[in-house]
Formats: structure tokens, C-alpha cells, sequence
């Protein structure tokens, strides 16, 4: 899926900076991404993240997933790059507060142009965020750039699902969304096998579907009051995010949208 006039950059920056953030922050808690800290365990368990490793995130928001792996795989360092000078600033507060600053460091970069030395990490990490990044060659082909010879290149990520997106399904999660294209799963296979990587996972996680129905009960049961007050209690705009979660959801189930998670090495 690509979109030739969609969102660019400054738009996910928005996005990250909008109340939206807000109501993903209510549904999804500190990871936001499906699947949350489970999510992010279970994918470091399969890249088999060591401890002692020093590792990159390319695109870590306010650094989440950095903090779980530092604290539960062990992780002796990671430096996480993200474009939204809000997320970074928010994720170095939260590494103040937890005590793990010396242990996190952020970058604020492009992440398909970071700056940092080429072959230096263990491995490098992303949850669900380079379905945000328009041209998927040059972060995979950063990734890479980044990663040591035998190092891991392990992420989750939005991806078109086999059953394919309608053109007019993909222009409306393009503009849901903010996503510029989306590969398949074939396709991130292909990018890092260019790149001299040896993929060892690339799967449908199943979480998708699932994820949105949790959502959507949430808000319906528990949450209410609080979603209302993320968007001034505006009845009308939180029915309208749960029709677009509805939206989504039916995507996920028939096949069109997933959540894929990938391992690779490089040779």
C-alpha cells in the first residue's frame, strides 16, 4: 500500500503532539503498540536479546519498550532515535523518574538518517512504528547500516495484510492513520534480505483484531468518562473513533491489515 500525496512527516509529528496521543495513551498505557509489554517480551524471547547487549531503537517514541528491555532482558544500554521533539522530551522525563537516564539515551533525528556510527549495536528494535516512515529501504537499509555483522535487526509492525487493501481502504487508513505505505509481510522480508540479513521470523502476530475489540470495549465499559474529557466531551467525535476503530477492526479480521513481528541477522 503507498500513498502518493499522504502524510509526511510533519503530520505523524502532529499526530504525536495531538490529543490523540492522549486517548492512544488511555487504551494502550505507555507502550503504544498492540500488544503492549507482552507484545515486546515475547519478540525480544524470540531475537533472543542477551544480556549486556547494547541495542537501537529507530523510531522509540518516549522510549517504552527501551525502558522494558533495560529492566527485564537486562540491557546494558539503548539509544533511541525519533523525530517528535515531545516524545523525546516526554521519554527522558519518564527515564528520569524510573531511575534509568544513564542507561537510555535519546537522539532526536530522522530515523532513516540517525546519525549514529555504522556497526556498533548488538541489535536495533522497533514496536510498531515504521509504518510511520515513507521509503521503507532506507530505514531497513539504516537499520542495517547500524547493526554489527551477527547482530539482530527485530521488530513489530503494521503490514497489509494477504487478503490486500482495497485502493479506497487504503486511502482511508492512510488518512486514519498517517501512514505514508505499508509493506507486507513479502515485502520487509525482500528489504532486509537486500540488506544481508538473514530473516529468521516473519509472521502474523494475531493481535490486530483482537486488539481493536479491546478498544472499543474499553471505552465502552470502563474508559467513557475519560475519552470524553480527552476530546471535551464531544459525544460525536468519540462515536466517530469508534466507527473508525470499528473500521480498522474489520480490516484486521478479513485478512487485509495485521500486525507482523520479524527477526533478522546480518551476515
Amino acid at each position: 500500500m503507498t500513498s502518493p500525496r499522504g502524510p509526511e512527516l510533519a503530520d505523524v509529528k502532529a499526530l504525536y503532539e495531538s490529543w490523540q496521543r492522549r486517548l492512544f495513551a488511555l487504551l494502550m498505557g505507555q507502550q503504544l503498540h498492540v500488544g503492549g509489554f507482552q507484545s515486546s517480551m515475547e519478540l525480544a524471547e524470540l531475537a533472543e536479546i542477551a544480556s549486556g547487549s547494547r541495542g537501537v531503537d529507530l523510531c522509540c517514541g518516549s522510549g517504552a519498550s527501551m525502558r522494558a528491555l533495560v529492566r527485564f532482558r537486562g540491557v546494558a544500554a539503548m539509544t533511541g532515535v525519533d523525530a517528535t521533539p515531545a516524545q523525546i522530551e516526554r521519554g527522558r522525563r519518564e527515564c528520569e523518574r524510573e531511575g534509568l537516564a544513564e542507561r537510555v539515551r535519546f537522539v532526536l533525528a530522522d530515523a532513516c538518517s540517525s546519525g549514529l556510527p555504522d556497526r556498533e549495536a548488538d541489535f536495533v528494535w522497533s514496536d510498531d512504528a515504521w509504518c510511520y516512515v515513507r521509503g521503507k529501504e532506507k530505514l531497513v537499509a539504516e537499520a542495517a547500516r547500524i547493526v554489527r555483522p551477527g547482530g539482530t535487526i527485530a521488530f513489530t509492525d503494521w503490514v497489509e495484510g494477504p487478503a490486500g487493501l482495497a485502493d479506497t481502504e487504503a486511502a482511508s487508513l492512510s488518512r486514519l492513520m498517517q501512514f505514508p505505505d505499508l509493506k507486507d509481510v513479502g515485502g520487509y522480508r525482500s528489504l532486509l534480505e537486500k540488506q544481508g540479513c538473514d530473516v529468521l521470523r516473519a509472521d502474523d502476530t494475531g493481535r490486530l483484531a483482537p486488539g481493536f475489540e479491546l478498544w472499543a470495549r474499553m471505552i465502552d465499559t470502563q474508559f467513557g468518562y475519560d475519552a470524553l474529557e480527552i476530546v471535551d466531551f464531544d459525544r460525536s467525535v468519540l462515536e466517530a473513533l469508534k466507527g473508525q476503530l470499528a473500521f480498522l477492526g474489520g480490516l484486521a479480521r478479513a485478512g487485509k491489515l495485521a500486525q507482523a513481528r520479524f527477526v533478522a541477522r546480518k551476515r
